[in-house]
């Protein structure tokens, strides 16, 4: 575990129980907090019948109006009758209405302090992040009920982050949340980039719109899924990036989701008040709650640019440490894989066409027909170890490997995959031998089909298969609707059963790679095995119809808040009828200066080629970016940036202090001058810039980029113009 650097000061009491009890009624005194720097100021108090209420301002610009805080809890647990109903049903029934714990409060007491200190992630856009902030910890009572809850505000120069906290207490030891009622009052009609509320998917493209118009456009932005539960024409996903008409970057989101459900936003839309939707359980409730124990934090990103809003570490800092005494096995990872062929319909994950429906241990794989389009098999898996070790990439994923693809999705299959027996065409042993030999590794695919008992069955067989092979990351998936059946993507028990996977995988010295998980939350501090996470729209919809390319201006401000993406980039060949022989006509929306410019813009520690190899034989000078770019970073620069039309970041690699550029457009060519005030002063650098072409066009003539080196230095602005749906990735060497 990397330690912690310094710590200027901890956590000081400054005014321990310095609030007295007010009577039932009244408005309690306001508590103020600023930030360290004094531009954001928080406000707390009761309303007159003790409602808790915080307000939240940025440099005399109000961000959230008065919003209200609290709870509507299920009746007591064990109080259900049995209801004899006139037409011979019988159904259950609680005796005990829900009941309220958001009003009716008192201040116990009141506490306060402060916290500085910088921190060393494992990997990271930084090499060190300072963790500085003012908290607020106030400590109520139901008056009625004698129930206590505390509410902890820590309001940083970027945002605010508070929570729920529940301690240990005789009146509330077991209860079970009906609806959390956090809201967060916005100021005005706010532009906002948003994906629809959904209980099981974050594969939307994003909308632009003014937040009144978020219902009228609800119905055309909910695009079909293989598992999908919209449940508002007002509710959207977190985390949620606005812009008011005064030019202030507002973000909503949550950290450290642990042992609770996801967050949603409904919108009231009169009052431009979001209130807080948690996704429910099987039985429609939407927590079960033991004390003591803690929400997540509820987070609000302020900033005055778009690129401040981008250098915003919050969600990290409200995360706990690193959990894990040991983190020596985690490294970044660049990967190719046996993965676009299937997804472009070029090849298939099974292995025969003989059966309708399969049984593992049963369905006689042996004797069945091949059906000569498994991408998995030996053959053509050597073929990707050797381009691996040809150019110098760590992993390579094999999708399709285990029996059971014949009948894999949305059949609602319990015992689909048992993640240990390979096909006939699949020698794992050999396969590990060859990759081995060649200084490769192969990454284990472990598609789950949602069927969440069945993985957590066969889990400590699969990763026992893994140590006997040495492979050391896992990539994960979750498609279709959960099994057990009622049960969703992002309710408590998927939440807790993703935390179970990810600590299984740290006991094996394994890394995870999730994808159709919970959004992240910055867990990957805690837990820096969890290397990386798709839960967003990623580069295989570029396969099933195609992404608009404002796509990748926005998911740096959206997605990737929480922690990095494992978006696939790097697709050479945009005409997928050229690869399927006319069986997929689906066009992928981006030249390949844009591909390039995704492995610096859109973060992560595992950065996959996922192009077939023949595609990248036929555009070395661009693949050579793909192979020199690195992937962890001694420090990020964002230069210019406003989502929804274009992105430019730079990052300092720390492999040997190398900096990479990359920046995006939408759909409208833009030109940019890129400032190198990143460079170390008085060096100069030979910069290789790879463009897009004069006539390049992600429609028309994808392909059409220029190579070209020159001379700069710290002084130097860069002059790039980006094609429709374009981009440019350039890399520094010192000249010596």
């Amino acid at each position: 575990m990397k330690r912690i650097l310094s710590a200027i000061s901890a956590i000081v009491l400054l005014a321990a129980c310095s609030t007295s009890v007010k009577p039932a009624g009244e408005v309690t005194d306001v508590q103020k907090l600023m930030s360290p720097d004094g531009v954001l100021e928080m406000t707390f108090q009761l309303t007159a019948d003790g409602t808790p209420q915080y307000a939240l301002n940025y440099d005399g610009q109000k961000v959230i109006l008065p919003s209200n805080l609290g709870f509507e809890l299920r009746g007591v647990l064990k109080a259900q009758k049995l209801i004899y109903n006139e037409d011979g049903t019988i159904t259950k029934e609680d005796r005990e209405p829900c009941n309220s714990f958001y009003d009716g409060f008192e201040v116990k007491s009141v506490e306060t302090g402060t916290f500085d200190e910088t921190w060393e992630p494992v990997w990271g856009e930084e090499a060190q992040i300072r963790n500085n902030y003012n908290e607020l910890l106030v400590n109520l009572v139901q008056t009625s009920t004698e129930r206590e809850m505390s509410i902890r505000f820590r309001l940083y120069n970027d945002g605010l982050g508070f929570r729920y906290e529940f301690p240990y207490q005789k009146n509330l030891s077991y209860f079970v949340i009906k609806d959390e009622l956090t809201q967060f009052a916005l100021a005005g009609d706010h532009t906002a980039w948003w994906i629809p509320g959904d209980y099981d998917t974050q594969e939307y493209n994003y909308v632009e719109s003014r937040l009144s118009e978020i219902s009228s456009k609800m119905e055309a932005a909910i695009n079909p899924n293989d598992s999908q539960t919209p449940f508002s024409m007002n509710g959207v996903q977190t985390s949620l990036q606005m812009r008011t008409d005064k030019g202030l970057y507002i973000n909503i989101h949550e950290a450290a989701l642990i042992e609770y459900p996801c967050m949603h936003l409904d919108l009231d839309p009169e009052t431009f008040t979001f209130t807080s939707h948690l996704t429910p359980d099987a039985q429609g409730w939407k927590g079960r709650m033991q004390t003591p124990c803690n929400t997540p934090w509820r987070t609000v990103q302020v900033a005055p640019s778009a690129t401040a809003q981008l250098a915003s570490r919050l969600i990290l800092n409200l995360n706990e440490p690193c959990a894990l005494e040991d983190t020596d096995w985690i490294k970044p990872v660049k990967y190719i894989g046996v993965w676009w062929e299937m997804i472009s319909g070029k090849g298939s994950w099974a292995y025969t066409n003989d059966f309708a429906s399969v049984q593992l241990g049963v369905t006689d794989y042996a004797n069945a027909t091949p059906n000569g389009t498994h991408s998995a098999n030996n053959e053509n898996v050597r073929r990707y170890i050797d381009f691996a070790a040809e150019h110098g990439f760590d992993q390579v994923l094999v999708e399709g490997w285990n029996e059971g693809w014949e009948d894999w999705a949305n059949c609602n299959k319990d015992y689909v995959f048992d993640f240990v027996t390979p096909y006939p065409d699949f020698d794992i042993d050999a396969l590990n031998k060859y990759a081995r030999r060649k200084g490769v590794k192969l990454m284990m695919h472990h598609e789950t089909s949602s069927s969440v008992r069945n993985y957590e069955r066969h889990l400590d067989q699969a990763l026992e298969l893994m140590d006997k092979y040495g492979y050391n990351s896992i990539k994960s998936g979750y498609v279709g609707d959960i099994l057990p059946i009622g049960e969703h993507h992002y309710s408590q028990s998927l939440i807790n059963h993703y935390m179970y996977v990810v600590k299984k995988a740290a006991e094996h010295e394994v890394m995870l790679n999730g994808h159709e998980m919970v959004r992240p939350t910055g867990l990957c501090r805690t837990y820096p095995n969890l290397i990386g996470s798709e839960s967003a729209r990623g580069t295989e919809y570029q396969a099933f119809g195609g992404t608009m390319p404002h796509h990748v201006t926005i998911l740096p401000f959206t997605r990737l808040n929480g922690g990095p993406m494992d978006y696939t980039p790097g697709i050479f060949v945009q005409d997928l009828a050229s690869v399927t022989g006319g069986k997929n006509t689906s066009w992928v929306n981006a030249t390949i200066a844009n591909q390039l410019a995704l492995y610096v813009t859109l973060y992560s520690p595992l950065q996959m080629a996922a192009d077939l190899p023949e595609h990248y034989e036929q555009f070395m000078d661009a693949f050579q970016f793909i192979k020199d770019v690195d992937i962890d970073w001694i420090q990020s620069r964002y230069l210019l940036a406003e989502p929804g039309e274009y992105v430019v970041i730079a990052r300092q690699g720390k492999k040997n202090g190398q900096w990479f550029c990359g920046g995006v457009t939408d759909d409208h060519k833009r030109s940019v001058d890129v400032p190198l005030q990143f460079l170390t002063p008085g060096k100069v650098y030979e910069a290789t810039i790879y463009r897009d072409a004069p006539d390049a066009h992600y429609k028309d003539n994808p392909q059409a980029y220029i190579v070209e080196k020159r001379n700069v230095t710290f002084h130097d602005y860069l002059p790039v113009t980006m094609a429709p749906g374009g981009g440019f990735a350039i890399s520094f060497e010192e000249v010596k």
